[in-house]
Formats: structure tokens, sequence, C-alpha cells
């Protein structure tokens, strides 16, 4: 089966391959280049706070063992927040929602801590919950200061170039298009309706790093503003990635071993289904 697979993807190979050449890519690229706003950031001294969370369970015969973390912490390693929920049964509500929900509660901690707030994400997640309340919430809590943004290395938003038939998303022609440091001109999104307005912008920190997604709430951002923002995001970098989210992720995150001891602890070792995580 599988060979029959692999012989059908080389057929395609060239036809999949037109995504990345043609008039029309070159196209996309060019436009791509001419909204690129080249900037070198300069180091500048901030304290900023990286918020994430995790979530991970394992089942037996319709039980349910989960966990959910939180956390937000600056780039000096120092804790402003933690939370966490756990139980054994049917999560509620669920994980994904809990987990925002915790961003939220992080979030509001520390606007008053750090120079600049950064939640790993997307701002868009937090408006488009089933739990009207957590927008509600995140927009409090970056009026409060203005200094909330969203960071995400991956995006499939693809708002830029469909007039020009774009079929990747916006950031896959960024990266194509150029490797020096700087930002895409600020793009406004009005699509999820009044109050809930998106500015964003695609980023790079240093040469040839990766590019970020950068969200803020609202409009009226300047680009002097996002200069200012890649400033501070530039001090605690590692490979064009802000340290703070970095160290966020790894301070929170609930792997398959960590899920595994709570299952020994919980006494669960023996129950049919606890292989599964344990192996």
């Amino acid at each position: 089966m599988l060979n029959t697979v692999y012989r059908d993807a080389l057929k395609k190979r060239d036809e999949a391959r037109s995504i990345f050449k043609g008039k029309r890519f070159e196209q996309v690229i060019q436009a791509a280049r001419a909204n690129w706003v080249e900037y070198d950031p300069q180091k500048r001294n901030s304290v900023i706070a990286g918020i994430d969370s995790s979530y991970n369970s394992t089942k037996f015969q319709g039980l349910e063992l989960w966990v959910v973390t939180a956390v937000s912490i600056k780039s000096s390693g120092i804790v402003i927040k933690e939370i966490h929920n756990q139980g054994l049964g049917q999560p509620s509500p669920e994980l994904e929602m809990q987990a925002s929900k915790m961003e939220v509660e992080a979030c509001t901690a520390s606007v008053n801590e750090a120079d600049l707030v950064a939640l790993d994400g997307s701002l868009y997640s937090q408006f488009l919950t089933r739990q009207s309340s957590l927008g509600q919430a995140v927009t409090l809590a970056i009026k409060k200061r203005q200094n909330v943004v969203f960071i995400s290395k991956t995006s499939s938003a693809r708002k830029q170039f469909e007039k020009l038939g774009s079929e990747a998303g916006d950031i896959f022609y960024y990266n194509h298009a150029l490797k020096k440091p700087g930002f895409s001109k600020i793009f406004v999104d009005k699509d999820l309706g009044p109050g809930k307005v998106v500015s964003y912008v695609y980023a790079r920190l240093r040469d040839s790093t990766p590019l970020i997604k950068i969200e803020l709430f609202g409009v009226d951002h300047k680009e002097s503003e996002i200069k200012s923002l890649l400033d501070m995001l530039t001090t605690n970098s590692v490979s064009g990635y802000p340290y703070a989210l970095k160290l966020a992720h790894e301070s929170c995150k609930i792997t398959n071993a960590d899920l595994s001891r709570l299952v020994s602890l919980y006494g669960l070792a023996n129950e049919v289904g606890s292989r599964e995580v344990l192996n």
C-alpha cells in the first residue's frame, strides 16, 4: 500500500512544488518584499514576562486522568504566577478552555509586574473560544497598561496576499522573500467585529532567524511602537524567539513522563489502559 502512495507522490511532486515557483509565486514574493520594513532591533533593557500553558491526559476504561498548568515567568527566571488543575474523571470545562482561562489569569497578574507581557499563541484563540467571558477578561487585562502582546512561531493566516491568489499562509511568503531583520507593515483585521480588532505583524529579530507573528489588540498602532517592541524582545532572545516564552514553555509543559508519574501517584499503574502512558 505504501509503495503505491510513494509512487503517486512522485507523480504529484511537480504539481505540489508549483506553490514554490512560477509567476503567481513571484508576484506574491515581490508583494511581501514591498510590504517589509527593514529594521535592526537595538537591545533595550526591560522586564519581560512570558506566559504559556500546557495540558495532557490519559484514559482508563471511561475515566480520564488529566492535568492543566500555566505559568507567567520573567526572563530572569522569577515566577510571577503558577496555576494548575488536575483530576480523575471527565474534565469540565474542556482542557483547552481551562488552559486559556489560566493564561488570562496569569496575564492579569503580570501586567503590573513587567514592562512587556508576552503570551504564547494567538489573540484570535481567546476571542474565538466558546467562553465569551475569556475574551472580555483578556481585553480588560490588555487595557490596564497596553503592554500585552501575543507571539507565535507559526500562522495559517492568508489575509494579506489572498487577492494575489496565494496558496500558502502569509508567513510562508515572508520567509521566502527575505532573511533580514525587520517587520511587515501593520495589518489590521476587523473581521471578528467591534471590540475584537486584532493588529499584527510578522517580524524577524536577527538575520536568518525564523519569523514570529506578533498580535496586538485594537487599532492605531504605529511603526514606532513595533520598533520599540522589537527592541525589548531582542534583548533576551534565543534563535530569534523571546527567552521568556521559551522559559515559560519549559516550565509548564506536561510530558508523557510527567503523566506517568501522576498515574503512579494516583495508584492507577495496574489499571487497564495505564500501560499506554507508562510505556
